[in-house]
């Protein structure tokens, strides 16, 4: 027998007031809307606007999962949180943002973040899952957890000016992430939005419909995008639906799939080949924390190499660095000695592992990437440099 559903107080039919005029909502409806337990994973660009209107709809229990800290640069599209939170921990800003928006709402706080040893005791607490996060190991946490749970999957993603909207829910027929990215793609290959950019507004737009379709699928109404995925181009104003389909070969819903989610979840071993000439002294990739180690004993034999563009430089720069930006690398290859080790920084790596494939490939051998770029040397060399 099921729970009866918890009364609205005169306050909250006040409050709610406009959902109880909908047809398609009604009382009932905002009474399953407070009964009902949304996490959502992420307190960022999407996180932010999906968790701010389920909040202000009255959601019962809205859970909040992240471990980041607030940044100055966050606050172009992360609404949840403001400039007094800077340095404040991402859950407990969103948290306090949350309740003082709609103080009915139950907030819960996941400060340690979903992973994958925490992702299926977390989530089968929920009735839908929002997945705001940034990056494909997470996103395939995500699914996979959601998979085993049994719980629909609102999936949004952000790049530049474009983004993207589904509903991932197996259980009910439909597809899976993995049905359409059936593994991750490879290490550094695609820029997350601190490599190329995203306008602020547009996560406003693809974080209020993933609130939107958690809604529907709370109450029963409308057509879900279970099966479909929605795409938006802000530039040209323009939205497509296409048709997913489950794959029979996917290899965690497919017809012949294991029910049982690797622990890994999603992330993989990446090995690459050197360059022709490469030498094993030098490895492809080095953690900041081995490049400063390197410059700091064999100053005369270590070359810092920022690509960065001119204005990233002016807000954070490692001292001793050399600066060449990466659309400029090609015609300064001659100016780089090759008796010595090049050590190649940016952002967060993708466009160093770029500049150092290519350097490898133009009779370089001693070229390593830094991983992580100056966002991990912030973070573990030098925190006095400005984060953005």
């Amino acid at each position: 027998m099921s729970a009866p559903l918890p009364k609205l107080s005169a306050t909250e039919l006040a409050r709610y007031s406009r959902h109880i005029l909908l047809d398609e909502i009604g009382i009932e409806g905002q009474q399953v809307l407070k009964a009902a337990r949304v996490l959502v994973v992420g307190a960022g660009g999407l996180g932010s606007p999906a968790a701010l209107y389920l909040a202000a709809a009255g959601i019962g229990t809205l859970g909040i999962a992240d471990l980041d800290c607030v940044e100055e640069h966050n606050l172009q599209r992360q609404l949840l949180h403001d400039t007094p939170s800077i340095g404040k921990a991402k859950i407990a800003s969103a948290a306090e943002r949350i309740r003082t928006l709609n103080p009915h709402v139950k907030v819960l706080e996941h400060g340690d973040g979903i992973t994958s040893d925490n992702a299926t005791e977390v989530f089968a607490n929920y009735d839908v899952i929002v997945d705001g996060t940034d990056n494909f190991t997470a996103r395939y946490v995500n699914n996979d957890a959601a998979f085993q749970t049994r719980k629909p999957l609102v999936f949004g993603s952000v790049f530049k000016f474009e983004g993207q909207v589904a509903v991932f829910d197996p259980a009910r027929g439909g597809p899976c992430y993995r049905c359409l990215f059936p593994e991750p793609p490879a290490a550094g290959s695609v820029p997350g939005c601190g490599e190329a950019g995203v306008v602020g507004a547009l996560c406003g737009v693809i974080g209020s419909l993933q609130a939107m379709e958690a809604i529907k699928l709370i109450l029963s109404i409308g057509e879900s995008l279970v099966g479909r995925l929605l795409t938006y181009d802000s530039l040209r104003q323009q939205f497509q639906t296409l048709r997913l389909s489950r794959s029979p070969t996917c290899r965690l819903c497919g017809d012949n799939a294991s029910t049982a989610v690797e622990e890994s979840s999603g992330s993989q071993t990446i090995v690459e080949t050197p360059s022709e000439g490469a030498e094993n002294d030098y490895p492809l990739e080095i953690s900041v924390l081995e490049a400063n180690k390197l410059r700091v004993a064999k100053p005369e034999k270590t070359i810092l190499l920022d690509v960065r563009e001119p204005w990233e430089t002016e807000i954070c720069r490692v001292e001793g660095a050399t600066f060449i930006p990466m659309r400029q690398i090609p015609e300064n290859v001659g100016s780089l000695s090759d008796k010595a080790h090049v050590l190649v920084l940016c952002h967060h790596g993708s466009r160093s592992r770029t500049v150092t494939k290519f350097l490898r490939s133009h009779g370089l051998a001693a070229v390593s990437n830094i991983s992580g770029g100056i966002a991990a040397w912030a973070d573990q060399v030098d925190p006095t440099l400005a984060r953005y």
